[in-house]
């Protein structure tokens, strides 16, 4: 029967990627996003620039996981997990991408701390459409 396999690999698809995060930066593998990001500017498969825009690819990565491994400890493990396995999603991995989603991660979660420090603690927001008493 098919419906209990499709709820099976639906279940499967749910759970995360990676259990636990490592205390270091995790490899991926650049290549085949980089390989994509040449051709893309390329007139032809055979344009000896694809070549050179796939090293200057590979190198900016490497530049991103050099600046990852320096900062890696500064990230909270729940954004580390959640952030790699985003990255992996899909089969093209990205040190830009898995470094933006930790920034911005960190970064909202400072924007929501400043929040709630500039709100009164024991006057909760009126809800929306409430009018104010007189």
């Amino acid at each position: 029967m098919i419906l209990p396999k499709a709820l099976m690999l639906g279940a499967q698809l749910m759970m995360p990627v990676a259990a636990t995060v490592p205390d270091s930066v995790p490899q991926l593998n650049v290549e085949q996003v980089c390989e994509g990001i040449a051709k893309q500017g390329g007139v032809t498969f055979r344009d000896p620039a694809i070549e050179q825009e796939r090293k200057n690819c590979m190198q900016s990565e490497q530049s991103i996981r050099d600046e990852l491994v320096k900062q890696w400890s500064s990230f909270s493990p729940a954004d580390r997990t959640s952030c790699v396995n985003e990255a992996r999603m899909g089969g093209e991995s990205s040190y830009t991408e898995l470094i933006t989603c930790l920034e911005m991660a960190r970064d909202v979660r400072a924007m929501h701390e400043q929040q709630q420090e500039g709100a009164p603690p024991d006057k909760p927001a009126p809800a929306s459409g409430a009018r104010p008493r007189h």
